[in-house]
């Protein structure tokens, strides 16, 4: 019984684990665009609901710069777990500024007929961890 818990739960998995490469690519690639002020590619990345909310890329890149510095200003990048809830799928990403302030992000991520997009993010608490 246990052996077959854990085999379903892991051919659950399985879909997840094969789209985090593209997902990961995604973010990365958009925070790759914010170093470089790239905001039209930036823009590209994000899924169509963010571009009606934002209407234009400028003001995309005006509320990412305001609201969210760390990513806006990245300098590394580390990603946490993906994870599928509600329907959506969730990347957790560990930004690093170019100050060395950290912050935990987690990205909503939908899949497009064009590719997979970042559909919003939010800031997220990091557990203290001693080392």
């Amino acid at each position: 019984m246990f052996k077959a818990l854990i085999t379903t739960t892991v051919l659950s998995l399985a879909p997840l684990v094969a789209v985090a490469d593209e997902m990961t690519d995604v973010i990365s690639d958009q925070l790759q665009a914010f170093q470089k002020r790239d905001v039209g590619t930036a823009w590209d990345y994000a899924s169509p609901m963010i571009q009606g909310q934002f209407v234009d890329p400028r003001t995309f890149a005006h509320i990412v710069e305001q609201g969210y510095g760390p990513i806006w200003n990245n300098a590394t990048v580390r990603f946490g777990i993906a994870m599928a809830k509600e329907g959506r799928v969730r990347q957790t990403v560990i930004v690093t500024d170019q100050t060395g302030q950290t912050q935990g992000y987690e990205y909503d991520m939908i899949e497009t007929d064009a590719g997979w997009k970042v559909n919003g993010v939010r800031p997220i608490d990091l557990p203290d961890i001693a080392v």
